[in-house]
């Protein structure tokens, strides 16, 4: 499947074919950590086939749990996380809030469970609102 998508304020952009069905969710705590948010949704980049259109990203390296090193790419100007790399730049995982076709591509399975939270279980349950708008004032961050 070919995709286009890039950070919140459109410096950089890139293109890359994927394969849906490899689309997964990370519970590790540095994805936690990386997102500020619960566990990361990433879609693998088939070899040789990502790349920038518009700007450079900036790149932030740190070994993982698994004892690996890892290069985060994120926006300069706005903080989007874009894209991780392993370190021979080979294998590219694309961050899936930054793809433009997003809501094509659910996750089909998820790693390093044993990190995840245990609310993420099941968010079904939660009151759902259709907008920001119908939130008491109190709720807002």
């Amino acid at each position: 499947m070919h995709i286009t998508g890039g950070c919140h304020c459109g410096a950089v952009r890139y293109q890359a074919e994927i394969e849906p069905e490899r689309v997964s969710i990370c519970h590790c705590t540095d994805c936690q950590r990386l997102t500020g948010s619960a566990y990361r949704v990433t879609a693998p980049a088939r070899p040789g086939s990502f790349s920038l259109i518009t700007g450079e990203p900036k790149a932030y390296a740190k070994y993982g749990d698994s004892g690996r090193l890892s290069r985060q790419f994120f926006c300069p100007n706005c903080g989007s996380p874009l894209y991780r790399t392993d370190a021979s730049g080979g294998a590219i995982g694309i961050r899936l809030g930054g793809i433009d076709q997003r809501r094509d591509l659910a996750p089909k399975k998820q790693i390093w469970c044993r990190s995840a939270l245990s609310w993420v279980e099941n968010i079904e349950p939660l009151p759902r609102v259709d907008g920001e708008a119908e939130r008491k004032e109190d709720d807002r961050n």
